[in-house]
């Protein structure tokens, strides 16, 4: 049998949730026994969003094979186990750099380059590529970012409806719309949908399916009129409705409007009978839980909500496995010293999380949280930049070091953290990172071992700057355990503290690896240290 592609755009406004809707419609198929896969189509010209300001774009997503990508990634690998690599994300950035690489090397044999067909061919391409990675896809999900209408995003549209037009029964468009709710007239408004798949039309691509997004359900009488105006069966015309309390309960109302069902018979899948009864479990966790912890996140892109996506997920994954309520109290690192009310509040936590991040701006206010952490013997758990604070902070109060830094903040005397020796010639910043998974051997006298419940593990790395083992018998001395090391190598990885309740850090992402059905175990066990300190307060 065919593959079969589904494709989803996006119309009026932007940040709708695309990328949670094809993730969790790719759940609902696997759970009926389709293999899926997903491939998120970027309108940007950056090759990816690795030199992107978090503020501007939110956090940036790495998969194992070392891709910088949209954080949409991260919806797909939480709700699914489809296959995640450089396959899985291209941007407009990299389709014109390979074009324009072929015409250099004479490919098109003399011909005048264009978007059509050069640009669109190569559009076409990425699709087939994310379908035939694997063996046995059944369906390939290609999410279109950005807005209909949007003139960075006509390449993509035109590509896909060629795409549609080559392939006519293996192919369906699920249009994500918004219908607003005019609060002065007290009137629910169609009109914004039906000039969205109105451009949609005008560019050779009518819907099979439309999504509402709304706040509460539709009226049948609105869902008959934009089937009418769009040209879409009534029964195709659905809600997807703010959720009340979790991301996770997305993939149940789709499957209570039996859109899994409708997709299957559009595209004639075989599929069987479906079971959510885990899903169901961990949302009834997650929603109604019997305890509680409050985690104090000190960062530095906490205003913009997507910059610590996956921490945030993380961290409620764990709290639905321990049946525990994750309190987060936010802290901006670089107002940090500067507002007492803050710093009162920040002492009444029951653990610290300290995320990644680049530059110098915030790093006292990170330090300060470090030094709270453990002269109070409260948890604490960094991540990447986060292990440079607690490295820094131990060397200059503990070790008495006190210009100790990292070389990515300033020159200093005591260069704790420094730049990784194959990063040193590299002048250019975008994909030159040390990225992607790596693996790693724990000490099995730790924590981190105690968490893992294994000598080897894997994880995805996204740094330049790495802890300076010029320092290491020193601060083993005085009671650091590096218990995580790279394999076959000698770089660290994790390190604790040996007189801590739990106080560890990683130069790894371990939110990137993290599922609501299978929570990181990093995370588990950091909430456990949190539990605790919070019923011996």
């Amino acid at each position: 049998m065919s593959i079969k592609y589904i494709f989803i755009t996006g119309g009026v406004v932007s940040s709708l949730g695309k990328g949670l809707t094809a993730a969790s419609i790719a759940m609902l198929l696997e759970n009926r026994g389709i293999k899926t896969a997903l491939l998120k189509l970027d309108p940007y010209i950056n090759v990816d969003p690795g030199t992107m300001n978090p503020f501007q774009h939110g956090e940036v997503y790495v998969t194992d094979d070392g891709a910088e990508t949209d954080l949409d990634l991260g919806h797909y690998y939480r709700y699914t186990n489809s296959i995640l690599s450089k396959k899985s994300n291209a941007t407009t950035g990299q389709i014109y750099d390979t074009v324009i690489k072929k015409e250099r090397k004479g490919d098109y044999l003399g011909e005048t380059v264009q978007v059509i067909p050069h640009i669109t061919d190569e559009i076409k391409k990425r699709i087939l590529d994310c379908a035939t990675q694997e063996k046995d896809i059944k369906v390939v999900f290609v999410e279109i970012g950005g807005t209909v209408g949007d003139i960075e995003s006509l390449p993509f549209l035109e590509a896909i409806r060629q795409f549609r037009n080559e392939r006519k029964k293996d192919c369906i468009n699920i249009h994500l719309t918004y219908v607003p709710y005019l609060k002065a007239a007290g009137e629910i408004k169609t009109k914004p949908t039906q000039h969205s798949a109105q451009m949609l039309r005008e560019i050779g691509i009518i819907p099979d399916v439309i999504l509402c997004r709304c706040e509460k359900p539709l009226d049948d009488s609105f869902k008959e009129k934009i089937s009418l105006f769009c040209n879409v069966n009534k029964d195709a015309v659905m809600d997807e409705t703010d959720v009340e309390n979790s991301i996770y309960e997305v993939p149940i109302g789709l499957y209570n409007q039996k859109l899994d069902q409708m997709i299957c018979n559009m595209l004639n899948l075989k599929y069987e009978p479906i079971d959510l009864s885990r899903w169901e479990k961990m949302l009834d966790s997650l929603i109604n839980p019997k305890k509680k912890v409050t985690i104090g996140i000190v960062g530095k892109y906490l205003s913009h909500q997507d910059a610590y996506k996956s921490i945030f997920e993380a961290l409620s994954h764990g709290g639905a496995h321990l049946n525990t309520k994750i309190e987060i109290k936010r802290f901006e690192s670089d107002k940090l010293l500067n507002d007492q009310n803050l710093l009162n509040e920040m002492k009444n936590l029951d653990g610290y999380l300290v995320p990644g991040g680049f530059g110098s701006r915030g790093l006292e206010g990170k330090i300060f949280a470090a030094k709270y952490a453990r002269e109070n013997k409260i948890p604490y758990f960094g991540i990447c930049l986060g292990m440079h604070i607690m490295t820094i902070e131990f060397a200059r109060n503990v070790l008495d070091l006190k210009d100790a830094n990292s070389t990515e903040m300033e020159e200093t005397q005591n260069p704790v953290i420094s730049i990784l020796e194959d990063q040193k010639q590299i002048e250019k910043l975008g994909g030159t990172m040390r990225l992607g998974a790596y693996h790693c051997s724990l000490n099995a006298n730790s924590n981190a071992f105690k968490a893992y419940k294994k000598q080897v593990i894997s994880e995805r790395h996204r740094h330049r700057y790495e802890f300076n083992n010029k320092y290491k018998e020193l601060m083993e001395k005085k009671g650091v355990l590096f218990s995580g090391t790279l394999k076959d190598d000698n770089l660290c990885e994790i390190m604790e503290l040996k007189d801590h309740p739990w106080m560890l850090s990683v130069q790894f992402h371990p939110e990137f690896k993290s599922k609501p059905l299978s929570p990181h175990p990093l995370f588990i066990a950091f909430i456990e240290a949190a539990l605790k300190h919070r019923q011996t307060k």
